[in-house]
């Protein structure tokens, strides 16, 4: 019995489709990579693309995110810092719109620098949000986190403090005329005993900065420091005393407009040189109590200088 020999079949080769071959000549021979600038999940070669790119970004830009996400660059950081520093400005522009005088914005625009850093680190391309969406709430947060780090006194006493000069305005607009202790009281919704409490609190942190502005003249159009108020003994400048007069002349007509109790209080302490306690002896009230009418003589007294201003 003799064994047949089968010769293995040959593959057959196939044509591809004429419309195939013209479309593949059709494609270039070489394109350069594309980065994903909007939000992609996928997988290459195995592994989770990582977008690099926020969307609406021109090419110059994008090529430094890409370079600072995909590579840590500190140069590309840096070039960022650069170019996102303008939205700092806007930021603490707006933020220093509710803050007194003696702030400084050069000071918020440090304090804003932080934070952007700190969204620069932060920020994901991925998730398809624009960078100035998500850097302005941190920038905005890392100003008034300073600012409240750099303040001493409590929140809760500076709200009460705003508290009060609110209801105080709203009844002097409502009444036309100067409330009584009881109707601010009654406008806040407290006690007599807890307004005098809250009082005291304020008295303790209010403070005046030295470079305060504020004006001066006969048509208050001149404006100067405290600090250039302060009386210098060794010169004896005559329009320096005119100023003085005339400003005693409104502070005259201030104190005139208090209380009976508050006009004599002020000048007691201020004019006759009495301490608390003193006053407290002569009123027949504890020194806390003359502390409270104290602290309300010298808000009235700022209120109608500032009408005046």
């Amino acid at each position: 019995m003799t064994a047949t020999k089968t010769k293995p079949a040959k593959a057959t080769k196939t044509k591809p489709a004429a419309g195939a071959v013209a479309r593949a000549k059709a494609l270039p021979r070489s394109a350069a990579p594309v980065r994903a600038k909007a939000p992609a999940k996928g997988k290459a070669n195995g592994k989770v693309a990582v977008v690099t790119v926020p969307p609406q970004v021109d090419d110059e830009l994008g090529r430094l995110w890409d370079s600072f996400k995909g590579d840590e660059s500190d140069a590309a950081r840096e070039k960022l810092i650069l170019h996102y520093a303008p939205l700092v400005k806007y930021v603490a522009s707006r933020v220093a719109t509710g803050l007194p005088s003696s702030v400084e914005q050069a000071d918020l625009v440090s304090y804003g620098v932080f934070g952007l850093i700190d969204a620069l680190h932060k920020f994901e391309p991925g998730r398809g949000n624009k960078f100035e969406t998500y850097a302005i709430p941190r920038i905005r947060g890392a100003i008034i986190d300073e600012l409240r780090a750099m303040d001493w006194v409590p929140r809760s006493v500076r709200f009460k403090a705003r508290e009060i000069e609110k209801a105080h305005a709203a009844l002097e607009t409502n009444l036309k005329r100067e409330p009584t202790e009881k109707e601010v009281a009654k406008h806040l919704g407290m006690s007599l005993v807890e307004l005098h409490d809250v009082i005291t609190q304020i008295s303790f942190v209010s403070v005046l900065a030295l470079d305060e502005v504020i004006s001066v003249g006969g048509d208050r159009s001149e404006t100067v420091t405290v600090l250039d108020t302060l009386a210098d003994m060794g010169t004896g400048d005559l329009a320096s005393g005119m100023e003085g007069q005339e400003t005693r002349v409104l502070l005259a007509t201030a104190i005139n407009s208090l209380s009976e109790r508050e006009k004599l209080v002020v000048t007691l302490y201020y004019f006759e040189g009495l301490t608390l306690a003193e006053i407290g002896g002569i009123l027949g009230v504890t020194e806390s109590r003359v502390c409270q009418i104290h602290t309300k003589a010298v808000g009235s007294l700022r209120g109608h200088l500032t009408e005046r201003d």
